[in-house]
């Protein structure tokens, strides 16, 4: 996979995994209703699968997806949590995703 498939690939892969994560935060931190751990359940079943799309080993993949979730987590902060990001977030979401990078495009090597 190039690296553009792979970081829209991780992308909504982090999506999925905050959605249902998100969720169970708002029933349980906001008293939203309980019936928003059914999507949140559908979400992270999603999360997972969309996991098992990658090519690669489940630890390189863990690995690299942990890049794009930083950046997609900061993202998340700034568009749905209203928080304004600085200077440093969009350095470390930077960092984390050259990091990702590297992972995911390493050359393959036989045997």
């Amino acid at each position: 996979m190039e690296l553009m498939k792979v970081a829209i690939l991780f992308a909504v892969t982090a999506v999925a995994e905050i959605v249902g994560c998100y969720l169970p935060w708002l029933v349980l931190k906001q008293d939203k209703p309980v019936w928003l751990l059914v999507p949140a359940a559908l979400s992270l079943g999603l999360f997972a699968w969309l996991l098992t799309l990658h090519p690669t080993a489940a630890g390189r993949t863990y690995a690299a997806y942990g890049g794009m979730y930083i950046a997609v987590a900061l993202v998340w902060l700034h568009f749905v949590d209203g928080v304004n990001l600085t200077r440093w977030d969009v350095a470390g979401a930077s960092v984390a995703l050259v990091g990702m990078a590297v992972i995911a495009l390493q050359p393959s090597t036989s045997g």
